[in-house]
Protein backbone atom coordinates (compact mmCIF):
# COMPACT_ATOMS: atom_id res chain seq x y z
CA UNK A 1 0.00 0.00 0.00
CA UNK A 2 2.06 2.88 -1.01
CA UNK A 3 -0.30 5.27 0.54
CA UNK A 4 -2.47 5.13 3.75
CA UNK A 5 -5.85 5.51 3.89
CA UNK A 6 -8.41 8.20 6.26
CA UNK A 7 -11.22 7.29 7.65
CA UNK A 8 -13.39 9.27 9.87
CA UNK A 9 -16.36 8.81 11.98
CA UNK A 10 -19.17 11.19 12.30
CA UNK A 11 -22.50 11.41 14.48
CA UNK A 12 -24.02 13.29 17.15
CA UNK A 13 -22.59 12.48 20.55
CA UNK A 14 -23.91 9.34 22.26
CA UNK A 15 -24.00 8.02 19.11
CA UNK A 16 -21.75 5.16 19.64
CA UNK A 17 -18.57 6.15 17.70
CA UNK A 18 -15.67 5.40 20.30
CA UNK A 19 -17.24 1.47 20.28
CA UNK A 20 -17.09 1.04 17.01
CA UNK A 21 -13.39 2.57 15.99
CA UNK A 22 -11.74 0.38 18.69
CA UNK A 23 -13.93 -3.11 16.52
CA UNK A 24 -12.59 -1.42 13.45
CA UNK A 25 -8.86 -0.63 14.82
CA UNK A 26 -8.89 -4.46 15.87
CA UNK A 27 -10.40 -5.65 12.55
CA UNK A 28 -7.92 -3.73 10.65
CA UNK A 29 -5.15 -4.84 13.24
CA UNK A 30 -5.66 -8.64 12.56
CA UNK A 31 -5.15 -8.02 8.73
CA UNK A 32 -1.67 -6.62 9.15
CA UNK A 33 -2.53 -2.94 8.72
CA UNK A 34 -0.92 -0.46 11.06
CA UNK A 35 -3.94 1.98 12.53
CA UNK A 36 -3.40 5.36 13.61
CA UNK A 37 -6.26 6.11 15.99
CA UNK A 38 -6.99 10.11 16.51
CA UNK A 39 -9.98 12.54 17.30
CA UNK A 40 -10.87 15.99 16.67
CA UNK A 41 -10.51 18.24 18.41
CA UNK A 42 -7.52 17.01 19.97
CA UNK A 43 -4.72 14.44 18.77
CA UNK A 44 -1.59 16.61 19.50
CA UNK A 45 -0.18 18.20 22.62
CA UNK A 46 -1.69 21.40 21.42
CA UNK A 47 -4.67 19.94 19.62
CA UNK A 48 -5.96 18.60 23.05
CA UNK A 49 -5.20 22.11 24.73
CA UNK A 50 -7.24 23.86 22.29
CA UNK A 51 -10.15 20.43 23.10
CA UNK A 52 -10.01 21.47 26.94
CA UNK A 53 -10.57 25.15 26.13
CA UNK A 54 -13.61 24.48 23.73
CA UNK A 55 -15.30 22.02 25.51
CA UNK A 56 -14.67 23.38 29.20
CA UNK A 57 -18.11 24.07 30.46
CA UNK A 58 -17.09 26.85 32.44
CA UNK A 59 -16.37 28.75 29.14
CA UNK A 60 -19.76 29.53 28.31
CA UNK A 61 -18.43 32.79 27.00
CA UNK A 62 -17.27 31.30 23.74
CA UNK A 63 -18.60 33.20 20.36
CA UNK A 64 -19.50 30.49 17.91
CA UNK A 65 -17.48 32.37 15.28
CA UNK A 66 -14.06 31.98 17.82
CA UNK A 67 -15.72 28.28 18.50
CA UNK A 68 -15.39 27.78 14.74
CA UNK A 69 -12.08 29.10 14.35
CA UNK A 70 -10.65 27.02 17.46
CA UNK A 71 -12.01 23.98 15.86
CA UNK A 72 -9.89 24.81 12.54
CA UNK A 73 -6.42 25.73 14.12
CA UNK A 74 -6.91 22.45 16.65
CA UNK A 75 -7.35 20.51 12.85
CA UNK A 76 -4.75 22.62 11.43
CA UNK A 77 -2.02 21.15 13.98
CA UNK A 78 -3.75 17.88 13.74
CA UNK A 79 -3.07 17.65 9.79
CA UNK A 80 0.42 18.58 9.78
CA UNK A 81 1.69 16.25 13.17
CA UNK A 82 -0.59 13.35 13.01
CA UNK A 83 -2.82 13.08 9.94
CA UNK A 84 -0.69 13.96 7.26
CA UNK A 85 2.72 12.09 8.04
CA UNK A 86 0.89 8.93 8.64
CA UNK A 87 -0.94 8.58 6.03
CA UNK A 88 1.94 9.40 3.84
CA UNK A 89 4.07 6.21 5.79
CA UNK A 90 0.75 4.12 4.41
CA UNK A 91 -1.01 4.14 7.57
CA UNK A 92 -4.60 3.90 8.06
CA UNK A 93 -5.89 6.82 10.04
CA UNK A 94 -9.25 6.31 11.86
CA UNK A 95 -10.00 9.94 13.24
CA UNK A 96 -13.36 10.08 15.73
CA UNK A 97 -14.74 13.26 14.04
CA UNK A 98 -13.53 15.58 11.21
CA UNK A 99 -14.55 18.81 9.32
CA UNK A 100 -17.77 17.40 8.90
CA UNK A 101 -18.16 18.34 12.64
CA UNK A 102 -17.82 21.79 11.87
CA UNK A 103 -20.26 21.96 9.07
CA UNK A 104 -22.44 19.90 11.35
CA UNK A 105 -22.00 21.80 14.48
CA UNK A 106 -21.03 25.40 13.94
CA UNK A 107 -23.03 25.56 10.71
CA UNK A 108 -26.43 23.89 10.85
CA UNK A 109 -26.13 24.12 14.76
CA UNK A 110 -24.82 27.52 15.27
CA UNK A 111 -25.86 29.54 12.34
CA UNK A 112 -22.36 30.03 10.66
CA UNK A 113 -22.13 30.37 7.10
CA UNK A 114 -21.36 27.34 5.74
CA UNK A 115 -19.63 28.89 3.19
CA UNK A 116 -17.31 30.78 5.73
CA UNK A 117 -16.36 27.51 7.39
CA UNK A 118 -15.38 25.62 3.83
CA UNK A 119 -13.09 28.96 3.31
CA UNK A 120 -11.33 28.60 6.94
CA UNK A 121 -10.61 24.95 6.72
CA UNK A 122 -9.54 24.64 3.15
CA UNK A 123 -6.29 25.99 4.77
CA UNK A 124 -6.28 24.25 7.92
CA UNK A 125 -7.01 20.51 6.37
CA UNK A 126 -4.04 20.88 3.38
CA UNK A 127 -6.37 19.48 0.48
CA UNK A 128 -6.59 16.28 3.07
CA UNK A 129 -10.02 14.45 2.75
CA UNK A 130 -11.45 10.70 4.26
CA UNK A 131 -11.31 8.25 1.65
CA UNK A 132 -14.92 7.03 3.74
CA UNK A 133 -16.63 8.70 6.63
CA UNK A 134 -19.16 6.47 8.81
CA UNK A 135 -22.07 8.46 10.09
CA UNK A 136 -23.62 6.56 12.82
CA UNK A 137 -26.80 7.99 12.46
CA UNK A 138 -29.04 8.11 15.92
CA UNK A 139 -32.36 9.55 17.33
CA UNK A 140 -30.10 12.84 18.88
CA UNK A 141 -32.15 13.00 21.70
CA UNK A 142 -31.46 9.11 22.23
CA UNK A 143 -28.02 9.34 21.75
CA UNK A 144 -27.41 12.56 23.77
CA UNK A 145 -29.19 10.90 26.93
CA UNK A 146 -27.24 8.14 26.54
CA UNK A 147 -23.50 10.11 26.54
CA UNK A 148 -24.67 12.22 29.57
CA UNK A 149 -25.44 9.29 31.47
CA UNK A 150 -22.24 7.39 30.49
CA UNK A 151 -19.51 10.25 30.80
CA UNK A 152 -21.67 13.41 31.66
CA UNK A 153 -21.99 16.51 29.53
CA UNK A 154 -19.03 19.01 28.19
CA UNK A 155 -19.73 22.35 27.23
CA UNK A 156 -21.12 21.13 23.57
CA UNK A 157 -22.90 18.17 25.13
CA UNK A 158 -24.99 20.84 27.37
CA UNK A 159 -26.36 23.34 24.52
CA UNK A 160 -30.54 22.33 24.56
CA UNK A 161 -31.88 19.51 22.37
CA UNK A 162 -33.14 21.91 19.40
CA UNK A 163 -29.40 22.34 19.12
CA UNK A 164 -28.41 18.33 18.35
CA UNK A 165 -31.74 18.23 16.39
CA UNK A 166 -29.99 20.73 14.25
CA UNK A 167 -26.98 19.34 14.65
CA UNK A 168 -28.36 15.85 13.25
CA UNK A 169 -30.23 17.39 10.24
CA UNK A 170 -27.28 19.00 9.54
CA UNK A 171 -25.41 15.74 9.08
CA UNK A 172 -28.34 13.58 7.74
CA UNK A 173 -28.24 16.33 4.68
CA UNK A 174 -24.23 16.12 4.35
CA UNK A 175 -25.07 12.64 3.92
CA UNK A 176 -26.84 13.46 0.85
CA UNK A 177 -24.90 15.52 -0.72
CA UNK A 178 -22.06 13.26 -0.36
CA UNK A 179 -23.18 9.75 -1.02
CA UNK A 180 -19.98 8.57 -2.42
CA UNK A 181 -17.74 9.30 0.75
CA UNK A 182 -20.53 9.21 3.66
CA UNK A 183 -22.05 5.75 4.50
CA UNK A 184 -24.81 5.78 6.64
CA UNK A 185 -25.20 3.67 9.27
CA UNK A 186 -28.15 2.51 11.43
CA UNK A 187 -26.52 2.82 14.90
CA UNK A 188 -29.56 1.79 16.75
CA UNK A 189 -28.83 -1.78 15.67
CA UNK A 190 -26.88 -4.31 17.80
CA UNK A 191 -23.07 -3.28 18.02
CA UNK A 192 -21.82 -6.25 16.30
CA UNK A 193 -24.33 -5.89 13.48
CA UNK A 194 -22.73 -2.52 13.11
CA UNK A 195 -19.45 -3.43 13.25
CA UNK A 196 -19.74 -6.10 10.03
CA UNK A 197 -21.46 -3.46 7.76
CA UNK A 198 -18.41 -1.36 8.77
CA UNK A 199 -16.24 -4.35 8.09
CA UNK A 200 -17.80 -4.98 4.93
CA UNK A 201 -17.58 -0.92 3.50
CA UNK A 202 -13.99 -1.29 4.51
CA UNK A 203 -13.19 -4.27 3.09
CA UNK A 204 -14.42 -2.46 -0.59
CA UNK A 205 -12.19 0.34 -0.36
CA UNK A 206 -8.66 -1.48 0.48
Amino acid sequence: MKNGKFITFEGTDGSGKTTQIKLLEEYLKNKGYEVVLSREPGGTKVSELIRDLILDPANTEIDPLTEMILYAASRAQHIAQIIKPSIEAGKIVICDRFVDSSYAYQGFGRGIDLRLIADVNRVAIDGISPDITFFLDIDPETAIKRRINATGADRIEQEKLDFHKRVYEGYKKMSLLFPDRIMTIDAEKPMDEISSQINEYIDTIL
